[in-house]
C-alpha cells in the first residue's frame, strides 16, 4: 500500500474535529476567546501567561511583561527558546501611536568563512554542532527594548524565572514530548546532558525540572545587565567553551554585538494594513502571498475547498522562490523589498499561476533594481508587543556551554556556502537567513491584532492564513488559529536548492475528503500532518468596546488570560 493511499485513509478516519458540542462558538474553535479589559498575555505554556499578567498587574508595561514571558518560556520551553537564541519584536507604543520594529537576530563569527567549508569540501554548514551556531542576539534584544520602552526595573522582570529555576517546575505534555524527540541528536554534545537530561533522560509530563545553573545566568544579566552577557563571564565562558568545542564564536564576537531598530514594513489586505518585519527573516513573504491573492475572490471560494486551498499553495510556491533569492542581511545586500511587497508585483506573479494544475517550480521573479517560540502582551495603555524568539531546531545546535544552562542556537546553519553571488553566503559578521517573524494588523492606522506562529517555513504560509481566516472567512481569533492548516513544503530552499516536483502539500484533519481528491487530480502530492504547526496566540483591540480578546491555540500548552 502505497503512501498516499495510507494518508488518504487516515484523512478518512479523521474528519473534521469541530467544537459541535459546545454550546456557542465557532466551528473550530476549541476554546471561547479571552475577554478582559486592562491587559492581555497569550503564550505557548500557562506559567509563562501568568508571570507576564503578574507584570502587569504589579504596574509593568507590555514591553517588561513581553520580557518576563520570554525569559520564562526559555526556562520552561528550552527546546524552542532561550537566551543562546535570537529574537524579533514588532511593538506597538501608545504614546507615539506607532509601530517600531526589532531585529535582534545575532550574526556569524568573524573568524569563520564560507572558504572554511569548501576547504573540507563541505557543501553545507553542519545542522548541529559547533559550527551551526552563531552570536545569540535575544538578551540585547531584552535590553534594547527595555531601555526604549520599559518601565520596571530588569531585576523585577526576571525574578520570577530566576525563582523558578531554583525551585524547578512541573513539564508539561507538549514540551516534555518535544524535548524529548529534541534530545535524541543532541545528547552527544558537551553539557547537554548536564543541562537537559540530569536522571539520564529528559523529563517527562508532570516531572519537576530544576535549572539553576540558569537561574543563576538570569541572576547575572538581572545584577549586571547586557554586558553581563556580552563582555562579562559568560561571554568567557561562552569563548573558552567554543574553542574547546571546535567552534568559532568568540568573545569578540559577543563584545561587538548590536541588535537594530527597523521599520516595519506592510501591505494593505482588503482594508487591513498587515505588518511584517524586512529581512533577514521571512515575513515579507507572507505579504507576497497576500497581495496575490487579494486578486481573487477567496471568501466566495470557501474554507477548505479546492479552490482555496490550490490557490493558496501556489502562491506560496510563487513566493518563496523570491524569500529563496532575495531574503537576507540588508547589510550586505540591496534586497528590492519595495518591490517584491508591490501590488503590482503580486499582481504579476498571479497570472503564472493555472487555476487546474498544480506547477512542479515557478521561477523567481526578475526585480528592476533600485522549533521557535511566540508571545504577544498588551497592557491597560494600549501597549502591544509582538514577540518570536528561538533557537532555531529542536534544543538548536546542541552545544551547551559549561554551567551557564542554555544551549546555543543553530541558526548559522542557514547561510549558503556554495555560492558567492548567492544573496545568503557567509560572510564574516553576516546575519543569516531567518524564519522567525512577529506579525501585526492596523486598521485605519490604529492598532488592531497582534499575532504570530511557530513552526520555520510555516510562518508566512500560517501568517497568510490567520489573516485569510479572519477577513475572508470571518472567523473569530480564536477559531482563526485552531482551523485545520496547510503547509507545503518544496520549493527553493534558503541555500538556493531547488526541489522541481512540485513539493508535497500537508493538511491537518478537517479538510474535506472531497477536497483532497479534487487538489490530487489538480496534482499535487497530499499528505497527512497533525498538530506539527503550533504555536499561534493572538490578542486583538476592540476600539469600539475598550476590550481585549486573546486566543491561544490548540495544538500547544499554550494560555491566553487577562485581568
Amino acid at each position: 500500500m502505497n503512501r498516499f493511499i495510507i494518508s488518504t485513509l487516515v484523512f478518512l478516519l479523521t474528519l473534521p474535529l469541530m467544537s459541535q458540542n459546545r454550546i456557542v462558538g465557532k466551528t473550530f474553535a476549541t476554546r471561547s476567546e479571552v475577554l478582559a479589559q486592562n491587559g492581555m498575555v497569550a503564550t505557548a505554556q500557562p506559567l509563562a501567561t501568568q508571570v507576564a499578567l503578574d507584570i502587569l498587574k504589579k504596574g509593568g508595561n507590555a514591553i517588561d511583561a513581553a520580557i518576563a514571558a520570554n525569559a520564562m518560556l526559555g526556562l520552561v520551553e528550552p527546546a524552542s527558546c532561550g537566551i543562546g537564541g535570537d529574537l524579533f519584536a514588532i511593538i506597538w507604543d501608545a504614546k507615539t501611536q506607532k509601530l517600531y520594529g526589532l531585529n535582534a537576530s545575532g550574526r556569524s563569527p568573524k573568524s569563520l568563512s564560507a572558504e572554511y567549508f569548501q576547504d573540507q569540501g563541505k557543501k553545507y554548514i553542519p545542522y548541529t554542532g559547533p559550527l551551526s551556531v552563531s552570536v545569540p542576539g535575544c538578551v540585547d534584544g531584552w535590553f534594547t527594548m527595555h531601555e526604549r520602552f520599559g518601565s520596571m526595573n530588569m531585576a523585577d522582570i526576571l525574578s520570577p524565572s530566576i525563582e523558578y529555576g531554583q525551585d524547578g517546575f512541573p513539564v508539561t505534555e507538549v514540551i516534555a514530548a518535544e524535548m524529548m524527540v529534541s534530545a535524541v541528536s543532541r545528547a552527544k554534545y558537551p553539557g547537554f546532558k548536564e543541562t537537559y537530561m540530569p536522571n539520564g533522560k529528559t523529563p517527562r509530563k508532570g516531572e519537576i525540572f530544576v535549572n539553576s545553573d540558569l537561574a543563576e545566568t538570569y541572576l547575572k544579566i538581572a545584577k549586571g545587565g547586557r554586558d553581563a552577557f556580552y563582555k562579562g563571564d559568560i561571554a568567557e565562558t561562552i569563548d573558552t567553551y567554543m574553542k574547546e568545542n571546535g567552534g568559532f564564536v568568540t568573545y569578540d564576537d559577543m563584545a561587538a554585538h548590536t541588535s537594530d531598530w527597523v521599520d516595519p514594513v506592510s501591505t494593505n489586505y482588503r482594508g487591513y494594513d498587515v505588518w511584517e518585519l524586512p529581512p533577514n527573516g521571512q515575513g515579507i513573504a507572507a505579504l507576497q502571498i497576500l497581495n496575490i491573492m487579494e486578486g481573487y475572490d477567496v471568501k466566495e471560494m470557501g474554507f477548505g475547498s479546492t479552490e482555496y486551498l490550490h490557490l493558496i499553495t501556489e502562491a506560496k510556491k510563487l513566493a518563496f522562490e523570491d524569500r529563496a533569492k532575495y531574503y537576507a542581511d540588508m547589510d550586505f545586500n540591496e534586497i528590492p523589498v519595495d518591490q517584491l511587497i508591490s501590488k503590482e508585483y503580486g499582481a504579476k506573479r498571479a497570472k503564472l499561476i493555472n487555476p487546474n494544475k498544480a506547477a512542479r517550480e515557478y521561477p523567481s521573479g526578475e526585480i528592476e533594481r533600485g522549533n521557535t517560540t511566540y508571545l504577544t502582551v498588551a497592557d491597560k495603555d494600549g501597549n502591544m508587543v509582538s514577540l518570536i524568539q528561538s533557537i532555531y531546531a529542536g534544543f538548536g545546535s546542541g552545544m551547551c556551554p559549561t554551567d551557564l544552562g542554555f544551549v546555543l542556537q543553530n541558526r548559522g546553519q542557514m547561510f549558503n556556502v556554495q555560492d558567492p553571488e548567492h544573496f545568503n553566503y557567509l560572510e564574516p559578521r553576516k546575519r543569516p537567513f531567518h524564519t522567525i517573524i512577529p506579525a501585526f494588523i492596523t486598521k485605519d492606522d490604529k492598532p488592531y491584532i497582534s499575532f504570530g506562529l511557530m513552526g520555520g517555513a510555516i510562518q508566512p504560509q500560517g501568517h497568510a492564513q490567520i489573516v485569510v481566516n479572519l477577513i475572508d472567512f470571518g472567523m473569530d481569533l480564536q477559531e482563526a488559529g485552531d482551523a485545520p492548516r496547510m503547509r507545503h513544503v518544496g520549493s527553493s530552499q534558503p541555500m538556493g536548492n531547488i526541489m522541481s516536483n512540485g513539493g508535497v502539500l500537508n493538511l491537518e484533519n478537517g479538510i474535506e475528503y472531497d477536497a483532497i481528491r479534487e487538489l490530487v487530480i489538480k496534482g499535487h502530492k497530499v499528505q497527512f500532518n497533525v498538530g506539527i504547526y503550533g504555536g499561534y496566540q493572538a490578542i486583538m483591540w476592540d476600539d469600539k468596546n475598550k476590550v481585549y480578546y486573546g486566543a491561544s491555540e490548540s495544538r500547544k500548552d499554550g494560555q491566553a488570560a487577562g485581568y
